[in-house]
């Protein structure tokens, strides 16, 4: 008979069923529910120290109602309903063992090391998967049953052997005494040591030449729980390593089970590559075929791994975590400005790791807890496989010194006076109107900065950037970033996704919409070519004309729209190389109308931009005069600019390149200016949902590279137009008169008008199907491209 049809006869008879069977009494303390709030406030010590949660973690609770109370080692922590234990003693200060359990990740509890003593608990209950509840009433005669109730209602029940037990209602004012959880006694230390000593059986001891040593959670909770000598001494068992492609290293003898990387591929990634094969000894984690880890979000399973079973392949024996240096910076690669740290030694970047960025540290993604922080909400504690893995392109391909194209079209090293001599003798023999300056898709906003007052004082205002077109619409700032944040995707119930593919544009917003749509069950409508999506869609078409049905009301989907409470519209970036981009976004504008999607409390109107400059270019005004610049330019300066169409560029045109990496743009280039990477300078960037954030320089300049914004300040000089900042700080007041909320660091800035103020426009949308904005997700930038990990990577996605 199951324990819910014995817990519901038990409900609803308040007599003994027969008299063979044992009760439970309540006494007429556990009655009286102050009589028991003032034996456990008896119980603590009055003197108790202040603590501190643990990561700093701060709880606000919103409904008083939803607050419960718990001791853990005598220290009375108040939390919200729906807690678990582990998650309770976090608050209260007390860092608890666990291997399996993440706070991002569904429970399973199956490693039992976070075995913690429960006042009149029969046994040790693993904290991770216990509810901390108030209200607590515990009784087993004879230490056979478990019950709990709360507010007279049996909410847990667990039987703890197989005897007969009859779960008996008790009297409607039935209160209990608040849970005590005792984290540090004999008992609880008992179980962990036997819980390590069971790991550590199987376990290889082969620390020296594993790339974990030095931070293996294995490591440090063995020396901190685990006992002095171990006892087995049979053959230790070993596992067959598995093949998972060129990011993962596997030596799965080290495995321990936990299921980390499991969970994570199904529930975050989205991928079923991964599952545990076998029973008992035999059990080992692997693919069910054999086939490589394909997700995006591959190299995650890296940091989730508790022990050395999965490594950086391409970080294997390179390095030990202690001879690094970590410096906190931003990923670039795409337009979602992920925090990472950067850890190099030396001269040379080692790796790139994720940097917790989530507002707050909250304890599970199912809990709806208000918890509050100064932090953006970003990218969690998750990164792309391209962010994660870009790193060796930073070595590869570098500009190291100025050089110029001599008559034999070959490039000769020559000093910087020589090479900024060259360079403003040409710009003053060209007309204004002939001058045009692109900024690259790595651009810092105080290069672009620099490079549009150069462009300015030399008479010019044809400058623009990578990935905005010819003609952006740069008035309204909500018509070019995710107004509703990141993080704000995730109170959506229905999406429609225009022209863009979030997989492989930006890759950690995807995950916030897969987690939306797992969580909620939202619907996703996607107008666009075929794509590859993790997670329930539905497809709606591939031109600007099921735009314009759904904005008529006249498609199934529009329902869907118009009965969502939250909805979200996403348009891609590739839209603004259309050319009818006016007429798409006003068919978007009209959606957006007719279904609530912009209201003073929600804007669920977002452009989903693919570049890290292009939010900042767009504040600053890089807007070209005519988009037809050009094709009658006589001089062109690319500021990393390596994508930029230049087919129609006239013959005689001189081309200066300023970059870091001998990409597409050398080739057509007179002239080469050699610059720092974002790994090298300090800069500011936006994201595409308006957040302002800085990278740190985490190495030195390779040969004699300078940073971007010193160059134009240098060329400005030797060119005559002095520009009137040489400092970072001279040029960010120069930035704050333009577009202040680029120095409103690590702070979202909305935007101030909606985008119902745009102007009508006459365009009719054509009926050319959407394309893909991005043909090859792991190159995608001149220093991807350089990359050896990304050119194996890209190989084997186009088998």
């Amino acid at each position: 008979m199951g324990l819910g049809l014995l817990a519901s006869r038990a409900l609803r008879s308040s007599r003994i069923i027969r008299n063979s069977t044992r009760t439970i009494v309540s006494t007429p303390e556990l009655k009286n529910a102050d009589a028991a709030a003032a034996a456990a406030a008896a119980d603590a010590p009055s003197d108790l120290p202040k603590r501190n949660p643990v990561g700093g973690a701060r709880v606000h609770i919103p409904n008083p109602d939803d607050v419960i109370e718990v001791f853990v080692d005598g220290y009375p922590v108040k939390i919200p309903k729906g807690m678990t234990v582990l998650q309770a003693c976090e608050v209260a200060g007390v860092d608890i063992p666990r291997f399996c359990y993440h706070s991002r990740l569904s429970i399973a509890g199956n490693c039992r090391m976070c075995l913690v003593e429960v006042e009149k608990s029969p046994k040790s209950v693993a904290s991770c998967a216990m509810p901390a509840l108030p209200d607590f009433v515990l009784s087993s005669n004879s230490g056979l049953v478990l019950l709990v109730l709360v507010e007279n209602q049996l909410k847990y029940s667990h039987c703890i052997s197989a005897e007969k037990a009859v779960y008996m209602h008790q009297t409607h004012d039935l209160q209990g005494p608040r849970m005590k959880i005792k984290t540090d006694t004999p008992i609880a230390k008992k179980a962990r040591e036997g819980v390590m000593e069971f790991l550590l059986m199987n376990h290889p001891l082969d620390c020296p030449i594993c790339d974990q040593g030095g931070e293996c959670d294995l490591q440090d909770q063995s020396m901190a729980f685990g006992s002095d000598r171990g006892r087995f001494t049979e053959m230790k068992r070993s596992v067959v390593d598995k093949n998972l492609g060129p990011l993962v290293k596997t030596v799965m003898t080290r495995c321990i089970q936990c299921t980390r990387c499991v969970r994570f591929a199904s529930e975050v990634a989205g991928v079923e590559d991964l599952g545990m094969l076998g029973r008992g000894s035999g059990e080992e984690i692997g693919t069910y075929v054999e086939k490589l880890m394909t997700s995006e979000l591959s190299g995650n399973v890296i940091d989730i791994c508790p022990v050395g079973a999965l490594t950086s392949k391409p970080f294997a024996f390179k390095a030990r975590n202690w001879e690094l240096k970590g410096t906190e910076s931003i990923d670039v690669t795409d337009a979602v400005g992920s925090n990472i740290r950067i850890d190099s030694r030396g001269p040379e970047v080692m790796r790139v790791v994720p940097r917790l960025n989530e507002g707050c540290p909250s304890f599970r993604a199912d809990l709806k807890l208000d918890l509050t922080s100064t932090l953006p909400d970003i990218n969690e504690e998750w990164i792309s496989d391209k962010t994660r893995f870009f790193y060796d392109g930073l070595k590869r391909q570098r500009l190291n010194d100025p050089m110029i194209r001599g008559a034999d079209g070959r490039f000769q090293a020559v000093s910087w006076r020589d090479a900024l001599a060259i360079v403003a003798e040409v710009m003053h023999q060209i007309k204004p109107e002939e001058i045009i300056g692109v900024a690259g898709k790595l651009s810092d906003a105080e290069s672009m900065m620099a490079l549009k007052d150069l462009l300015n004082k030399m008479g010019s205002n044809n400058i623009f950037c990578e990935g905005n077109g010819m003609c952006p619409n740069a008035d309204l700032r909500s018509g070019y970033i995710m107004n509703t944040s990141i993080s704000g995707l995730e109170k959506a119930d229905t999406f429609l996704l225009v022209g863009t593919q979030p997989r492989v544009e930006a890759a950690m917003v995807n995950a916030r919409i897969r987690k939306t749509v797992k969580a909620t069950n939202a619907k996703v409508g996607y107008v666009g070519p075929a794509a590859d999506f993790n997670y329930d869609h539905e497809h709606l078409g591939t031109d600007p004309q099921t735009l314009v049905e759904i904005a008529k009301g006249s498609h199934p989907f529009s329902s869907a729209l118009k009965n969502a409470k939250n909805p979200v519209i996403i348009v891609g970036a590739g839209v603004f190389d259309r050319d009818d981009k006016d007429a798409v976004f006003a068919a978007v504008d009209t959606i957006a109308k007719n279904n609530n999607v912009v209201r003073p409390d929600w804007n669920g109107l977002n452009v989903l931009l693919l570049n890290a400059a292009q939010a900042a270019a767009l504040d600053l005004g890089l807007v070209p005069e005519s988009d037809k610049c050009i094709d009658s330019a006589k001089f062109v300066y690319l500021m990393g600019a390596d994508d930029v169409n230049l087919d129609k560029l006239p013959d005689d045109a001189f081309v200066v390149y300023q970059g870091h990496h001998g990409d597409r743009g050398v080739y057509r280039a007179n002239v080469i200016l050699p610059a720092s990477a974002f790994t090298e300078k300090e800069g500011i960037y936006e994201n595409t949902e308006g957040c302002a954030q800085i990278t740190l320089p985490a190495v030195p300049t390779v040969g004699d590279a300078r940073d971007d914004w010193k160059i134009v300040r240098a060329l400005s000089e030797v060119a005559g137009v002095g520009l009137p900042y040489d400092s970072l700080g001279a040029i960010r007041s120069r930035i704050k008169t333009v577009a202040p909320n680029l120095l409103e660091v690590d702070e979202r800035q909305p935007a101030t008008f909606s985008t119902s103020l745009r102007p009508e426009v006459s365009q009719k949308v054509s009926a050319t199907p959407f394309t893909p904005a991005v043909e090859n997700f792991y190159m995608t930038d001149a220093i991807t491209r350089a990359s050896k990990i990304m050119a194996q990577c890209s190989a084997l996605l186009k088998k």
